[in-house]
């Protein structure tokens, strides 16, 4: 199961389809889960376990076939091509917009997927080169938390300990 710890960027693009193929759906699958599990809750309110199922498969499954489809069109770029560069990336949003349009049967969808999310792995690929993030990680301390007497970041500062109220004569 170590596999499953995989991340994108372990190895260089082009290289070990297998471990970015599982990186990349694992978003999927997460994706997938929590809008099955709102469109099952909320919108289509199957009745029966073997449509609930049907729900949560007509949801994850495509999302985890652009998934795919972005990584094997990534790496079969970078093969054929001999290069790495944001051309890739975009080619593999154009798959995956692919995907998505014979998903919702609509191939004007699946052009502006395509062009949306072939745009969107350009400018992921330039992130990458550039070393810069969209969604930088924060520490969780930062912004407060649970224990309100451990983390109060009220506007005021602390009142001097030997504070005490005005007396009355």
């Amino acid at each position: 199961m170590s596999f499953l710890r995989s991340k994108y960027y372990d190895h260089p693009d082009g290289e070990d389809a297998f471990g970015k193929i599982v990186a990349t759906n694992k978003y999927a699958v997460s994706a997938g889960l929590a809008w099955s599990m709102f469109d099952v809750l909320t919108l289509s309110k199957p009745q029966g376990y073997v449509p609930t199922l049907g729900r949560f498969a007509y949801n994850t499954g495509p999302l985890m076939g652009m998934a795919t489809a972005f990584t094997l069109t990534t790496l079969a770029a970078t093969n054929a091509r001999g290069k790495d560069d944001k051309i890739n990336y975009f080619l593999g949003g154009v798959a995956a917009g692919g995907v998505f349009g014979a998903w919702k049967h609509n191939h004007v969808a699946g052009l502006c997927a395509g062009l949306f999310l072939g745009i969107a792995g350009v400018i992921k690929k330039m992130s990458v080169e550039q070393g810069w993030e969209f969604f930088p990680d924060t520490p969780l301390k930062q912004y407060g938390g649970l224990n309100i007497a451990e983390n109060d970041w009220t506007i005021m500062a602390d009142r001097p300990r030997n504070w005490t109220t005005e007396k009355k004569a």
